[in-house]
């Protein structure tokens, strides 16, 4: 038995993750304190499972095959920026989501209840759709007043839209080097 990190994700679309990646570059600077995505592992996590023993990864698999049979594909457009708790004080700064079908937070919900009944730990929030482009590694956890101008210039920047066509469970590895990322399955939504 072994255990693999693992999540599940939606792989963006070529032209939301250039312009992301662009957007990454403009707010990034030396010594900002942010801990950025890099643009190779930009991706929209529906569900971090954490530590997944080998043998249990057919299960999930299952779960989300019978999730994605429930649901057509659907559009998502991403916009703006944002801040996680808060804007007054981010750890997790992020891209916005627009969900117009409520399509991607029914999936969620569905996952999260799913999962449960196989002892995954379920997130005590509510899911708010959003594109993590970076966390606060600094001793106080708070990004810097230079950081957030930066941020609210981006508030109205479109990175664009794409159709959902299917969900990853994807592996990830940590080495010195940041994450790499392996794809364990690909589910096609359906409906």
């Amino acid at each position: 038995m072994k255990n693999i990190r693992s999540f599940i994700a939606i792989p963006l679309a070529p032209d939301v993750n250039r312009h992301a990646t662009r957007m990454l570059q403009r707010l990034r600077q030396s010594s900002d304190g942010i801990k950025w995505v890099p643009a190779d592992n930009l991706h929209l996590t529906l569900k971090f499972l954490g530590d997944v023993d080998n043998t249990e990864v057919p299960d999930v698999c299952k779960v989300i095959h019978g999730i994605c049979s429930q649901h057509a594909p659907f559009h998502l457009d991403f916009a703006g920026t944002g801040g996680f708790p808060s804007l007054e004080r981010p750890r997790i700064l992020y891209a916005g989501i627009n969900d117009a079908s409520g399509t991607l937070t029914k999936i969620v919900t569905q996952l999260e209840a799913s999962l449960a009944e196989l002892g995954f730990k379920q997130e005590p929030r509510d899911y708010i759709p959003h594109l993590t482009l970076g966390r606060t590694r600094n001793a106080s956890r708070v990004a810097s007043s230079n950081m957030m101008e930066r941020l609210a210039a981006e508030e109205s920047t479109e990175l664009g839209g794409m159709q959902v066509t299917s969900l990853q469970l994807v592996a990830s590895f940590l080495d010195k080097a940041g994450p790499t990322y392996q794809i364990m399955d690909t589910i096609q939504l359906s409906f």
